[in-house]
């Protein structure tokens, strides 16, 4: 078996894995037996091996001594990192994408922000939401810093489908149509200011009606 192959085998199995792992399928703490994956794959222990570092890359998975690799876990602290790592990272990749963000992009990611808006599940929103945040920043000519939030935007939907717990509610997302303005006006300053502040309030609590308790959750869209 080549490198080359190994690699591709080792992608393979690292995207199903986040898939289940973002989905819940697979729960925080729980095992991946290296054994029972190379044999589900059809492959050597090699690219299961490489699948699992680039899931620990993604804050995925953790390796634990004498434990083997587990499911990573998550806290309101990991939450805020991921936040403030996405904010970060994707008002950068905005600053080089806007300028030659097209019409025809921008209408994508309407069109994108449109599915949000009307999304009757959790599962379709966050789709349509990534999308929409890839497409404003597809331009930069940057594939490494892409390829970081990439990650960040799959830790992030793990995030969202494990903790949402209540009926989904469909919602209109004011930031991304001023975003959107603003892209289109050229007024980049200010399309970076939105999506910064847009980002930067998952993890927060949102403040509940006077008087009222409510049980401890946080925002996680965005």
């Amino acid at each position: 078996m080549t490198k080359g192959k190994d690699d591709t085998i080792a992608a393979k199995i690292a995207r199903v894995l986040a898939g289940r792992i973002v989905r819940g399928e697979l729960q925080p703490g729980m095992r991946l037996a290296q054994d029972h994956i190379a044999e589900e794959f059809s492959a050597s222990h090699v690219p299961v091996r490489e699948a699992f570092r680039r899931l620990e890359a993604q804050g995925l998975a953790v390796s634990l001594p004498r434990r083997g690799v587990r499911v990573a876990s998550f806290d309101l602290k990991q939450v805020r990192e991921v936040a403030d790592m996405r904010a970060a990272l994707e008002v950068l990749a905005l600053k080089h994408a806007a300028p030659y963000l097209t019409p025809a992009i921008l209408a994508q990611a309407e069109a994108a922000t449109n599915e949000c808006d009307v999304a009757d599940n959790v599962e379709s929103w966050e789709a349509a939401n990534r999308r929409f945040h890839r497409l404003i920043i597809s331009t930069c000519d940057m594939p490494r810093l892409l390829s970081a939030i990439d990650d960040l935007h799959a830790v992030s939907a793990r995030f969202l489908l494990a903790g949402w717990q209540s009926g989904w509610e469909r919602q209109t997302d004011h930031d991304h149509q001023a975003i959107l303005k603003a892209l289109r006006q050229g007024d980049v300053q200010q399309a970076c200011a939105i999506l910064e502040r847009h980002v930067g309030r998952i993890g927060r609590a949102p403040t509940p009606p006077s008087g009222e308790k409510q049980p401890e959750r946080f925002a996680i869209v965005g």
